[in-house]
């Protein structure tokens, strides 16, 4: 099924290429365009979709102020002609950016990211997720929990180590990421450490060495985790 979406910007050039390139995708059905942004947020309260896109700096109510306002958020994409506008939006959960001018293969990707996030929202509560989403870097991006290798607290915001790329860092705190992270696939070893368990290749003392050839400590408080790591090892 495609994910039901409308536009909202005020230049009607920037709307006609969202329009032409949502026509050419099979993952989107474009239900209406509106260069009034006050028109648009009535049709939203009326119309529930799935996916927004919309501008940042619009003249009679900025795409920031009309997302915060909305009730019923459905995803969002915003289109903005100032990279600066991105950190404006941060803590509003944006799947993306777009920066103007639109390419359509950047706007596929994001199509691709809206529609990965919809799945994983909407998912039988019977499948269990492959991947953590967390918003980095103001868009969200797609973690699969195959390619991390152990998460690092930062007071308010965690580091997440990957196997192979740089770490991505994401305001999250340690107890709000293991509400999000499979049990049998990862365990907090520290108040500042979570290790993925199948990247542990031995422990020492009270040590953990990971594949990548990392080494972290083992707290007081989580000592459980070596007993469990020699039962089933």
């Amino acid at each position: 099924m495609p994910l039901t979406c409308i536009a909202i910007d005020d230049e009607p050039l920037a709307l006609a290429l969202v329009k032409e390139y949502a026509a050419k995708s099979a993952d989107l059905q474009l239900l209406h365009t509106f260069e009034d942004a006050i028109a648009g947020n009535e049709y939203l309260l009326q119309h529930p979709v799935d996916l927004l896109f919309i501008d940042i700096n619009m003249p009679d109510i900025t795409g920031l102020d009309l997302v915060r306002g909305l009730k019923n958020k459905p995803m969002v994409i915003f289109t903005t002609a100032h990279a600066k506008f991105a950190v404006d939006g941060f803590d509003l959960d944006a799947v993306d950016y777009l920066l103007k001018p639109i390419s359509i293969d950047r706007f596929s990707k994001s199509v691709q990211k809206a529609k990965e996030y919809f799945a994983y929202k909407t998912r039988p509560q019977s499948v269990e997720a492959d991947s953590l989403f967390v918003y980095s870097e103001y868009r969200m991006i797609r973690i699969p929990f195959t390619d991390i290798d152990y998460i690092e607290s930062l007071e308010d915001y965690i580091r997440i180590h990957l196997l192979n790329g740089k770490p991505v860092m994401t305001l999250l705190t340690m107890k709000k990421v293991l509400e999000k992270l499979p049990a049998t696939q990862f365990r907090r070893i520290h108040r500042s450490y979570i290790v993925a368990t199948a990247q542990v290749r031995s422990v020492l003392s009270r040590k953990v060495m990971l594949g990548s050839g990392t080494e972290l400590p083992v707290s007081d408080s989580y000592l459980d985790f070596l007993a469990d790591w020699k039962k089933s090892s």
